[in-house]
This record gives C-alpha cells, structure tokens and sequence, in this order.
C-alpha cells in the first residue's frame, strides 16, 4: 500500500515522462499524448490534490467531494483508489518511452496536409448536413445532455454528431489562400463548436475543436503564437463553460446547493471547480475500488460486447450493451445508489480494466489505448477519406482520455457508420465536380481524397 504523497508523486512523474517522450515522438501522436497528460492531470492529479488540501464536506449536487472519500477519509482513500492509476499510468508511460526510443519521429511530424478540395467540399456538405442535425434535435428537445441517455434521438443524434467530425476535420484540413478567411473560418467553427457545448452541458464539442486546432497546427509547424492560441481556446472553452452555463440557464435547486457547497472551498479553487467537476475520472477509479476486486466482466463478454458493438443496433435485433450505463447502474451502482439516476458514465481505461482482471486488466486497458492512439494518427495521414473519417470519430470523442475498451469499440461502431455515409457523399461530391470543373482547371478532382502533397505553400504557414 502507498499513501496519497506517494501516489501523487509517481503519478506526476509517469505523466512528466509521458509528455518528454511525446515531444520526442512528434507529429500528430505528439498532440493526442499532450492532451491525455493535460486531461489526466486535471483528474488523477488535481482533483485530489483540492480534496487533501480542503477536505470538503459532500453536499448535494457537489461531485468534487465524493462522500465514499470523505467517509473513509481523504488521505486513506486516495492512497487506496489511486494505486490502480499508478500501475496503469507506469505501465502506459513505459510502452510510450520504449516507443519513443524505438522509433523516433515515426508519426511522420514532418510531412504536412494540403488542402484537397474533395476532401474539404465533402466535409463542408457533411457539417451543413450536420447542423440540420444539430437544429432539429435542439427544436425538437431531443438534444441530450452530457451522460443522459434517455432524451436523445438515435437518428438525430447520428446525424448532429456528423457535424462534429466535420468541425474537426475542417478545422485541420481546411487551407484558404487567404489569411484573413483562415482565420474567420476557424473562429465560426470554434464559435459554433463552443455553442453547442453550451447546447447539450458536455464539454466534449469544444475540447475536440481545440484538439483538432492543435493537429491543424502540428501539421503546419509550431509557433508560439499557435501554441498560445490553443492553451487560449481550451481555457476559454472550461472555464466559460460554467460562467455562461450559469448566465443562461435560470438558477435550479441544484445550482443553488452548488452556490453554497462552493463556499467551503478557499477562493484560490473556486474558480477552477467547474473544470474539476468536469474532469472526473477520479470518480471512476473510486467506483473501482468499492467494486470489491469482483470481476465485473469475464473476457469472453467483454470481447462479445465490443463486436457487438461494431454492428448497428438494427441488424441484431435488439438494444446493444451500453458501456456507460452499465458502469453506471452495475459498478457504481455497487457502493451509491443509483436506483432513481439513469445516466452514462465515463469509466476510464485503467478504471474499467481493474473491474476486468485486476492488474492484468489495467495493463491490457492502457496498451489498447495506445493502439487505438497510433490507429487514430494512421487514420488521420490516411489518403482514403473512410479511414479519416475513422480518425475524426475517435479525435471527436473522448475515448482516447476517458473511456475503456467497450466504450471506444461503441465510438469505433459508430464511426464506421459515419464513415460510409461520408465515404458516399464523398463520392457524390467528386462525381459532381468531375462534371462540372472544366477540363485544365487545374482542380484536385482526379486526386485522392486525403493525399499529401508536399510541404505547404507559404500562404498556408
């Protein structure tokens, strides 16, 4: 056993290592491993720091404070729940390192995107597609909100999610020759993106574009003014988040008790709780450990649930295994009542491998996310717009930070189903304008969708 000191302090230097060996790695595999150190300081690091530091008395609608914690006691809790964390953060920062030594540079930093007409039209017919979407599920009040389950509409949910990936891939793909439309392009995608976080409560929309926005960047070369850029946006995006969450939305029973809740942390930390609130995997490996070292699912049902999982819920007869559900009602379910609370959760790789197989299950959680890491950059290289396609699915959703093997194999399904559909209108778009460009105008008509080219035009820097 290892106290909460302890823990933090090899949790920070796993993470530290994580971020040496990406810069070493490079290349869009640079930008995904930042952002995971990013998100799992915010989690594993910070949160429990604000707890040992406050020790917060739980109160209602207060998810910081997390009542098994405080009832065991912070310093004892943290020790305990946090050990699975250490392992999995070790292990996961050991295969990076050994990756990094192994292959330096092997993500290809130095190649760089041009545009590719096709491939920016076929995105741009998909994001208006998309916020046809995003409009009917508002008006219809079909839109759901983070971890809701119940209010969403499947099809306009599909459909509104098109938007995102196109968001992103626009966002990275998208050269105007002209500076100033670069720059007004972005801030509408951004602008919108940041609108529909605000939408649907979740932080994900927003987080992504910024995600995309430094793959935009990596792809370009790296300034200071890029990368102030996105610390920019991503702090805006969470910190605004709450501030005009609150200015739009009447104040509830629950906001109230939040308001009052607030007033036992210091004031130094009160302006960061609605990040912290929202970075909660901490939650998650605390779900873990009052599992009671159960095995929640066998091998067998793990691997049965994520093939079922690449297959539409149409073509097998009923209602697919939902991860995040599951977790909610069956793990969590297993030290807090979850009877009259129906929500999806994120559980986190080394939280839903520890229920799997104990330690065995973190080390096969975090080298999955590693794979699925190195599929996302392939796909975004890709000269094949099914396979971007594939790599925009898993750079819009959160999987590579908070979700385990079931939950990423959900958001693989359903981005094959995105991706045909995007394949299709790609084809129809490069019929169209093989029909209408006139022969020797020199289009990207004939190119394949997603091809490099060289280095960019100095407009394009």
């Amino acid at each position: 056993m290892i106290d909460a000191e302890t823990a933090l302090a090899l949790i920070a230097v796993a993470l530290i290592a994580l971020a040496i060996a990406a810069i070493r790695i490079g290349g869009a595999g640079q930008v995904f491993l930042v952002a995971q150190v990013a998100y799992w300081s915010l989690s594993y690091i910070a949160r429990p720091v604000v707890l040992l530091w406050v020790q917060p008395f739980p109160a209602f609608g207060d998810n910081v404070a997390d009542p098994r914690l405080n009832r065991i006691g912070y310093e004892y809790g943290i020790g305990m729940v946090l050990q699975p964390v250490v392992f999995g953060l070790c292990v996961y920062a050991a295969v990076v390192v050994a990756y990094a030594i192994w292959s330096p540079r092997r993500y290809g930093s130095a190649r760089s995107v041009r545009s590719d007409t096709d491939l920016t039209t076929t995105l741009l017919a998909v994001y208006v597609l998309g916020l046809f979407g995003r409009a009917a599920a508002y008006l219809s009040g079909t839109a759901g909100s983070a971890g809701e389950i119940e209010s969403s509409d499947a099809i306009l949910d599909f459909v509104a999610q098109l938007a995102s990936m196109a968001a992103i891939g626009l966002i990275i793909y998208l050269r105007p020759a002209n500076r100033r439309v670069t720059l007004t392009v972005l801030g509408v995608l951004l602008i919108l993106e940041l609108m529909w976080t605000l939408t649907i409560q979740s932080k994900t929309p927003i987080m992504s574009a910024a995600l995309a926005l430094a793959l935009r960047f990596c792809f370009q070369g790296w300034t200071r003014g890029r990368v102030g850029a996105i610390v920019a946006v991503s702090a805006l995006g969470i910190s605004a988040f709450g501030l005009l969450q609150a200015a739009i939305k009447p104040a509830d029973q629950t906001q109230i008790a939040l308001m009052i809740s607030d007033g036992q942390y210091p004031s130094l930390v009160r302006p960061f709780l609605s990040i912290l609130r929202r970075f909660d995997l901490l939650e998650a490996a605390t779900d873990a450990y009052y599992f009671g070292g159960r095995v929640w699912l066998s091998p067998w049902e793990v691997l049965r649930h994520s093939l079922e999982s690449l297959a539409p819920a149409q073509l097998q007869g009923g209602e697919k295994f939902r991860s995040g559900v599951a977790w909610a009602n069956e793990v969590r379910g297993a030290s807090v009542d979850m009877s009259r609370v129906s929500v999806s959760l994120a559980d986190g790789n080394i939280n839903e491998g520890y229920v799997f197989g104990g330690y065995l299950g973190v080390a096969v959680g975090v080298l999955f996310t590693f794979a699925l890491l190195h599929f996302a950059v392939r796909a975004l290289l890709a000269r094949h717009i099914f396979f971007i396609a594939l790599g925009l699915a898993v750079t819009e959703a959160p999987v590579l930070f908070e979700r385990g093997i079931l939950g990423s194999m959900e958001v693989i399904g359903k981005g094959l189903q995105s991706a045909v559909l995007i394949w299709l209108i790609g084809i129809a778009v490069r019929q169209y304008r093989r029909h209408t460009t006139p022969p020797g105008d020199g289009g990207s008509g004939h190119q394949a969708i997603g091809a490099f080219a060289g280095p960019l035009n100095d407009v394009d820097r």
